[in-house]
C-alpha cells in the first residue's frame, strides 16, 4: 500500500513527534531481513509541528544527522505519512477483475474520502472476498491531501533524497508488528507521544484503521495535574512504575484512571465496531507497541478493561539484529514499529 510505488534498494525514514528514525534492511528470506543500518536523532515536538522556515531548516539538519550517523549511503527513501494527515478505510464493492476494478473505482472514490478527489492523492488495494458478504470484495482505500503530500515530498527531496514511496504510518506498522503465524483478527495498538495508532487486522491486512488522540503526553499531563509534579518527574513515574498498584501507593495508577478509562473505552468501541461488521470473526488478542508496550502493567490494565488478552509486539521480530546493535537499540527498540515496517516493503 503506497501513495507512490517503490522499486530497488531504499531506506526508510520516519519523522516522528519526538525523534527521527532511519532504517535500512536487506531481505534474507521469505519475510526475513537483516539490519544493515539504523539511525536515531531526538527532535523537539515544536520543531516537527511548525511550518516555519527555521523549524524546517532545523528538522532537515536532524534528518541528515540521523542518516549520517547511521552509515546509510542510499538516496532512495520510503517515508511515512502520519495518521493525522491520512485517511484509511475499507470499502465493499461488487466482485470483479482487478482490471475492471481499476477502471471503475476512480469514479467511486469521492463518496468515501473526506475531501475532493481533485485535492487528494489516493491509493487502493484489493483485499479479496468480503468477510461478511461473499458477493462483494473488500478494498483498502487510503488518501492524503495532495498539498500535504507534495509539500512533504518537496521538503525531503530538498535534502538531496529521492522519495520513491510514501505510506501511512498505521499501514507500515502492521508489517513489522503482526507475527507471521497470526491467521485470526488482532487489534494492534501503537502508542506514540501525542496519539495512538490502532488497526484491527484479519490475515495480514487491516480491516479497521483509526487514531486515538491519547498518547504518552496525555498520561504525563494527568500526572502533572493530579500529583502536582514536574513533567520530567511524571515521565519517570510512568515509565518506571507504570500502572503497578503497589508502587508509590498506587498514586500513578489512580492519577491516570480517568485518562486510561477513556483510552480503553475507545479500544472497546473499535472491537465492537469490527465485530458488528464481521459477526463471525472474533478479535483474538491485542498487540501492544510503542509506549503501550513499555509502560509497566499497561497490558494487564488493557486486558482487564477490554476482556481481550494482550501481549507486547516486537517490531524487530522478523529482523536479524547483531548483539552489539541490540544493546545500542535496547532503550528505544519499541519506537521503531513504523520505520521498520516501511523498510520491510521489499521494493514492492
Amino acid at each position: 500500500m503506497a501513495i507512490l510505488k517503490s522499486v530497488g534498494d531504499f531506506f526508510a525514514l520516519d519523522i516522528g513527534t519526538n525523534a527521527v528514525r532511519v532504517v535500512q534492511l536487506s531481505q534474507s528470506g521469505q519475510d526475513t531481513w537483516n539490519l544493515v543500518h539504523y539511525g536515531y536523532a531526538p527532535v523537539d515536538n515544536k520543531t516537527t509541528a511548525s511550518d516555519s522556515p527555521e523549524a524546517r531548516r532545523r528538522l532537515g539538519e536532524i534528518i541528515m544527522t540521523a542518516i549520517g550517523q547511521s552509515g546509510i549511503k542510499l538516496r532512495d527513501v520510503v517515508i511515512g505519512l502520519p495518521s493525522q494527515k491520512t485517511f484509511t478505510t475499507v470499502i465493499d464493492v461488487p466482485t470483479m477483475s482487478e482490471a475492471d476494478l481499476k477502471s471503475t473505482i476512480k469514479y467511486q472514490i469521492d463518496q468515501y474520502i473526506p475531501m475532493s478527489v481533485d485535492e487528494a492523492k489516493v491509493d487502493w488495494k484489493p483485499l479479496g472476498q468480503s468477510l461478511h458478504d461473499p458477493k462483494q470484495q473488500e478494498v483498502l482505500l487510503t488518501s492524503t491531501a495532495k498539498s500535504y503530500a507534495e509539500d512533504r515530498l518537496e521538503f525531503i527531496e530538498s535534502l538531496g533524497l529521492n522519495v520513491i514511496a510514501a505510506e501511512p504510518d498505521p499501514i507500515a506498522m502492521i508489517r513489522s508488528l503482526l507475527p507471521r503465524t497470526i491467521t485470526d483478527a488482532r487489534l494492534i495498538v501503537d502508542m506514540g507521544e501525542l496519539s495512538t495508532d490502532i488497526a484491527i487486522t484479519f490475515g495480514d491486512s487491516p480491516r479497521l484503521v483509526r487514531t486515538i488522540p491519547v498518547g504518552l503526553s496525555s498520561l504525563l499531563k494527568a500526572i502533572v495535574q493530579n500529583l502536582n509534579v514536574q513533567e520530567d518527574q511524571a515521565r519517570q513515574f510512568v515509565l518506571k512504575f507504570g500502572l503497578a498498584p503497589d508502587r508509590l501507593d498506587g498514586q500513578v495508577l489512580h492519577a491516570l484512571e480517568s485518562t486510561l478509562d477513556n483510552f480503553t473505552s475507545e479500544l472497546t468501541k473499535s472491537v465492537k465496531f469490527f465485530q458488528t461488521r464481521y459477526a463471525s470473526t472474533t478479535v483474538g488478542g491485542i498487540l501492544l507497541a510503542g509506549y503501550a508496550s513499555s509502560i509497566p502493567r499497561f497490558g494487564e490494565y488493557v486486558s482487564a478493561k477490554t476482556d481481550v488478552r494482550t501481549e507486547a509486539a516486537n517490531p524487530w521480530q522478523k529482523v536479524r539484529v547483531s548483539q552489539a546493535d541490540q544493546q545500542q537499540l535496547l532503550p528505544i527498540m519499541h519506537e521503531f514499529a513504523t520505520v521498520v515496517g516501511l523498510a520491510q516493503r521489499s521494493g514492492s
